[in-house]
């Protein structure tokens, strides 16, 4: 197992991002720009921060192995089950708990610009779904969502579909792969370069910190397939892969930067309860009682109120969530809570993402999905990772960097 590095970052200022009067979302009175909200105390918060794919070499390996043999192990890929298909009843322990005063920080490109109240869903183009390899090696995949940051590099998703929460270690050959549709990949491939989340999910696996940012490199796309001879092939850094005697590489392109393609919703937090949000995801996983009304192959939402007080698990040592009513399964965990969310622009402001799900009936059928509660402390972590670079991992003639 890695070593965790903890860094002390420093508490967030106790301004408000320009744009907040005009959405509805609570923020202190003044603005200026950046990512801002207060946080009580001024203390500092611990973030546990974790390397991935750190340079191109070692991207390009991650890369080749999701898209050998024309992405024969994405389709390999099952949604991941961290909970051993638990799915108890939650129960409310009190209103949430907010560590000072609210914040956020705007979409990319809605920094000035109000957003609509419109009803209908136009499903948002930074969904996606991520994929990586969990402790018994197999190929899994959660939901997350691109997210507003300085390089345009950065996804959030769900704690535990990063880090093993057995292991304490990052999942091996992370990817996220935006508006993932039926197997497709529209708008590329990018490999996670760093993993930030809260120190006590990592060292607890205290699921009321169960969220993660990831850094990601430039995004890479096939280019053309070409049939070449076995020295080629051997010497070839990129996808590859041998059928009956014949040899083929997958020559790729830079996608780049992955909020320069699908955008980047915006980050909220110490927000009232009892909010309307927009949840997306990719469900997959069968119900208790065993069906399977989904296939993770296309997108799902749900739509309605959050909880007014905070939820607890007690099979899940969870004691501070916050509850939406849904009936997906896993597979939506990591996909994100949108508040505010503008239908023509399709953006919005993270204020969670699914954790856990939970049968409040109990009549072997989810009915319920579960977050952890946004406060001053994600975005503490969610500044860690905001102004982190990343870099591009094809080459000039579309090889993969060794």
């Amino acid at each position: 197992m890695k070593p965790v590095r903890r860094v002390l970052v420093p508490a967030l200022g106790g301004a408000a991002v320009l744009g907040l009067a005009a959405t509805g979302l609570a923020a202190p009175a003044h603005a200026a720009g950046g990512v801002t909200g207060s946080v009580a105390g001024g203390l500092a918060r611990r973030v546990a921060d974790e390397p991935m794919a750190r340079d191109a070499g070692q991207a390009a390996s991650v890369a080749a192995f999701w898209l050998a043999a024309n992405g024969a192990a994405l389709r390999a890929a099952s949604a991941y089950r961290w909970d051993a298909g638990q799915a108890g009843k939650v129960v409310a322990k009190g209103g949430p708990s907010a560590d000072g005063g609210p914040g956020a920080v705007a979409p990319r490109g809605e920094e000035r610009r109000p957003l609509g109240r419109v009803q209908n869903v136009n499903l948002p183009k930074t969904i996606g779904k991520v994929f990586f390899l969990d402790a018994a090696g197999r190929h899994r995949w959660c939901s997350a969502t691109a997210v507003q940051s300085g390089y345009r590099n950065l996804v959030v998703t769900a704690g535990h579909c990063v880090y093993d929460t057995g292991g304490r270690d990052v999942m091996d050959k992370w990817i996220f792969v935006p508006g993932y549709y039926e197997g497709k990949a529209p708008f590329g491939v990018y490999v996670g370069k760093q993993a930030f989340t809260h120190d006590d999910f990592v060292a607890y696996e205290d699921h009321d910190r169960d969220y993660a940012f990831v850094t990601v490199h430039n995004g890479i796309h096939f280019d053309r397939i070409e049939q070449v001879d076995r020295r080629e092939y051997e010497r070839f850094a990129g996808p590859r892969w041998s059928r009956g005697g014949r040899y083929f590489v997958a020559l790729s392109k830079d996608a780049g930067r992955l909020g320069d393609n699908v955008g980047g919703q915006g980050l909220a937090w110490n927000q009232a309860a009892g909010r309307v949000v927009r949840t997306f995801g990719y469900p997959a996983a069968p119900h208790p009682d065993g069906d399977k009304p989904y296939a993770g192959l296309t997108p799902k939402y749900c739509y309605g109120k959050t909880t007014g007080k905070a939820l607890g698990a007690s099979w899940l040592r969870i004691e501070e969530h916050v509850g939406l009513k849904c009936a997906v399964t896993p597979g939506y965990d990591g996909g994100p809570w949108l508040t505010r969310y503008g239908n023509a622009r399709r953006l919005g402001y993270v204020n969670g993402v699914t954790s856990t799900f939970a049968d409040q009936d109990g009549n072997g059928r989810i009915d319920m999905v579960t977050s952890p509660y946004f406060d001053g402390e994600t975005a503490a972590v969610y500044e860690a990772a905001k102004s982190v670079w990343s870099g591009r991992i094809v080459g000039p003639n579309g090889e993969l960097y060794e």
